[in-house]
């Protein structure tokens, strides 16, 4: 779908300009150690530059091996200058995917789900059909089974450039089957099975209902004991409630300047996003369940084999995805395994070595900050861009022996990461 011209669109006459992004005080961080391969100083001077170059504030979480670096810029309030803070609560969107295919897979493991059987074995009142008879689990799994989207049959504004669904919706609960319904009648993006695949949440959201059937539990419930705690994470969660508990910063969105000053949605019911993006966690707490996942402390490794087995799939450029991770080469760097995660008013990204030692999880709290061009066709490049790629590249190659790769590095990250900020064409936001 592309972005309509702007002509005409109208949110609200009492709307106001931002003209500058208020100044935080200074950044805050904590480090494990005081030398070592870490380059702190550039990862602080890193992390500033995004909130310098307008992002209201941000956190990151980087590890190489037993050292670790957490640090924090900008605010996590603009109205009352509140600083952001390392170790705060964040929606983490899409990154909840991992998890999810964490869940299937102990299944798997189990012998109670078969990833090459047709779904409709497992919830044929659910998936019908033929659909039922060719769509597998993996399919699900790595967004190849041609199931359409449900976000904008859910926020059916957005198709118009309006914020009014998300308006309406925010104290809105709405069941997974809704959600599959909505996915299920949008146009198919292809055939099952068939490659590239096409990134959409309603996979995900069925691999939760699958969960729910295998094993007798609610989806979170399972998730949240036989993965989060056995990952031993400490403040992630599927929220209860519309709220987020514990430390938090509040998360705006501005829709690519159609919301103006860009609007709070740090409260929010997140069933819309269920199994494929509520949950809450912590940049600490990302690279803890990365690694223990990596390190096979949650599934075996026919099952992590499983997992790390790539295909193309289409989620505003090309990525390789695994079932609920992807992979990224940066050359003269290695290879990161992860997921990055967008809902409305917060970004996220952690990405992982295959041995876990080298680490980066990082949070935003403005989304969808580029602003269109005249005609409405294009995003104006943003100075935001360049600095997030600017840290997430410090993070990963920074070390003395990878300047060359950083530089080479920042070519390969796309202008927008995958899911957080997409391209007019596909911009609905990946959870």
């Amino acid at each position: 779908m592309r972005i309509n011209r702007l002509a005409g669109v109208v949110l609200g006459a009492a709307l106001l300009m931002v003209t500058a992004v208020p100044t935080a005080s200074a950044g805050t961080e904590t480090a494990s150690s005081t030398a070592g391969s870490l380059d702190r100083a550039a990862l602080r001077t890193t992390l500033d530059a995004v909130h310098e170059a307008g992002m209201y504030g941000s956190y990151s979480s980087v590890r190489e091996g037993t050292e670790r670096w957490t640090g924090a810029s900008g605010l996590a309030d603009v109205d009352t200058g509140r600083p952001v803070k390392p170790g705060m609560r964040h929606r983490v969107g899409s990154i909840s995917k991992t998890f999810t295919a964490v869940a299937v897979l102990q299944q798997v493991e189990r012998g109670r789900i078969r990833l090459d059987a047709p779904v409709g074995e497992y919830l044929p009142d659910l998936v019908e059909g033929e659909r039922g008879r060719d769509v597998t689990v993996r399919m699900l799994l790595n967004h190849t089974s041609g199931i359409g989207d449900y976000v904008l049959g859910a926020f059916p504004s957005l198709a118009d450039n309006s914020a009014a669904s998300l308006d309406e919706g925010r104290f809105r609960s709405i069941r997974p089957e809704e959600l599959v319904r909505l996915g299920l009648a949008a146009p198919a993006t292809g055939r099952p099975g068939e490659q590239p695949g096409s990134y959409s949440n309603t996979n995900y959201v069925i691999a939760g209902l699958l969960l729910e059937k295998v094993t007798g539990q609610n989806a979170g419930t399972y998730i949240t004991r036989n993965v989060m705690d056995r990952a031993g994470l400490h403040a992630t969660s599927y929220p209860r409630a519309p709220y987020i508990k514990g430390p938090h910063s509040r998360m705006y969105e501005s829709f690519y300047g159609l919301i103006d000053p860009p609007r709070d949605y740090s409260v929010y019911d997140m069933s819309w996003a269920s199994t494929a993006g509520a949950i809450v966690s912590t940049t600490d707490d990302l690279n803890r369940f990365y690694r223990a996942l990596l390190t096979g402390k949650l599934i075996g490794p026919a099952a992590l084999d499983e997992m790390l087995r790539t295909v193309p799939v289409a989620a505003g450029g090309i990525i390789d995805y695994g079932l609920g991770i992807y992979v990224i080469d940066l050359p003269g760097c290695g290879r990161f395994w992860g997921h990055d995660g967008a809902v409305f008013g917060a970004g996220t990204v952690a990405l992982s070595s295959r041995d876990g030692k080298r680490q980066l999880a990082m949070g935003w709290n403005l989304m969808k900050y580029q602003r269109l061009n005249e005609d409405g066709t294009a995003l104006e490049p943003s100075p935001i861009d360049d600095a997030l790629h600017g840290h997430i590249v410090q993070a990963l190659c920074g070390t003395p022996e990878s300047r060359e790769a950083v530089a080479s590095a920042r070519r390969l990250l796309p202008e927008s990461l995958p899911g957080a900020d997409l391209s007019p064409g596909q911009w609905v936001p990946r959870s």
